[in-house]
C-alpha cells in the first residue's frame, strides 16, 4: 500500500508560476529596525539575501539577522543573492556595533550570520566570536544564536568561536548531497556534517541547528537521507523551506512543495529525533529562531536522561 509521505517528492518538474500559498502580503511603512541598521552602518542577511519575510519581521516583530564582516562573499553559491567579490577589511568596531543595535532594538534574543570569509585565516571566527562577546556585555541575558560560514573546515576556528559560549550554533547544510556541488560553490556536504558533529563535541551542552531548502530538485528520499545524516551529527533543529529564485542570475526554482508535503517533512524529521523541525514554504533558518529555541529546549528537557 502506497503511503502519503511516498507520493511526495518525486521528479523534479518545471513550475508555472508562484502557487498561491506563496503569496504574502506586504507590510509598508517605515521601520525602526532599518533606521537602526542604516544609522549604525551594519549589514542584515535580511536585505543582502532578499529575504522573503524582511518585511513581516522589520516591521511585525522588530527583528534581524545581523550580518557581520562586510557584504562580500568569497564564495558564490547557486542559491545566493549576496554580492560575491574581494571583501573589505574586518572592521574591529562592529562587534560593538551590533551590541549597540541589539540594545537599541531591545532584543532578548539575536541572531549572527556572517559572509564567508576565505581570506581571513580564521574564517571570520574571532570576528564572530567577539560579536557574541559585545552583545552579552551591552545586553546581559540577551540570547545569541551563531550562523556561521564552515571556517574553512578547520577545527580550531570552530574551537574560538564556540569559546564564545553562544545559545546556539547553526550551520546550514542547505541541500541534499547530490545537489550540493551545483548548488554551494566552495562547499563540501561532508565538511559540513563534520562542523556540526565537531560543534557537539566541543560544546556537548549546546544547540545546533541547521537548515535546507527545497525545490531545486531533490525528492524527497533525499531529504530522508540528508535528515539522517544530520541526525548521525546530533543536530537539535532543523527548518526546512522553499527555495525561490533571488535574481534571474540564481539557480531556477525546479519545483514548490506544497504545505501537505511540508507537514510530512516536519513528520519525518521528528521522527528521525530532532527536538524541534520548522518546515513551511516560507520558513528561513533564522526565522523565529527564538520560538525554535525555546521548542528545542524544552524538548530536550524533556527527553529521558
Amino acid at each position: 500500500m502506497t503511503t502519503r509521505s511516498e507520493t511526495i517528492g518525486g521528479a523534479a518538474r518545471a513550475p508555472r508560476g508562484k502557487p498561491g500559498w506563496l503569496r504574502k502580503p506586504l507590510v509598508h511603512g517605515d521601520s525602526p529596525v532599518r533606521r537602526v541598521v542604516k544609522g549604525l552602518s551594519l549589514h542584515t542577511v535580511c536585505e543582502e539575501a532578499r529575504c522573503p519575510n524582511r518585511n513581516e519581521c522589520w516591521s511585525a516583530g522588530r527583528t534581524a539577522t545581523f550580518m557581520i564582516l562586510g557584504g562580500t562573499c568569497t564564495r558564490r553559491c547557486g542559491f545566493c543573492s549576496v554580492a560575491t567579490g574581494r571583501p573589505c577589511a574586518a572592521d574591529p568596531a562592529e562587534p560593538e556595533r551590533v551590541a549597540e543595535a541589539v540594545a537599541a532594538m531591545e532584543l532578548s534574543f539575536a541572531v549572527v550570520t556572517m559572509v564567508t570569509r576565505d581570506d581571513l585565516g580564521d574564517g571570520g571566527a574571532g570576528a564572530m566570536a567577539e560579536t557574541v562577546r559585545a552583545v552579552r556585555s551591552r545586553v546581559p541575558g540577551c540570547r545569541v544564536e551563531v550562523l556561521p560560514s564552515d571556517l574553512g573546515g578547520v577545527r580550531a576556528n570552530l574551537e574560538v568561536l564556540l569559546a564564545a559560549a553562544p545559545d546556539v550554533l547553526g550551520h546550514n547544510l542547505e541541500t541534499v548531497r547530490g545537489l550540493t556541488p551545483r548548488v554551494r560553490s566552495g562547499a563540501s556536504y561532508d565538511r559540513s556534517l563534520e562542523f556540526l558533529r565537531r560543534a557537539r563535541e566541543i560544546a556537548p551542552r549546546g544547540v545546533t541547528k541547521s537548515a535546507m531548502m527545497v525545490g531545486l530538485g531533490e525528492t524527497l528520499d533525499d531529504l530522508r537521507g540528508a535528515m539522517d545524516d544530520l541526525r548521525a551529527a546530533d543536530v537539535d533543529v532543523l527548518a526546512i523551506g522553499q527555495y525561490l529564485q533571488p535574481t534571474r542570475a540564481n539557480l531556477s526554482v525546479q519545483r514548490y512543495w506544497t504545505p501537505d508535503e511540508f507537514d510530512v517533512l516536519r513528520g519525518e524529521a521528528l521522527r528521525r529525533g530532532f527536538a524541534h523541525c520548522e518546515a513551511g514554504p516560507w520558513v528561513r533558518s533564522s526565522y523565529k529562531a527564538d520560538a525554535m529555541y525555546a521548542s528545542a529546549v524544552a524538548a530536550r528537557a524533556a527527553r529521558p536522561a
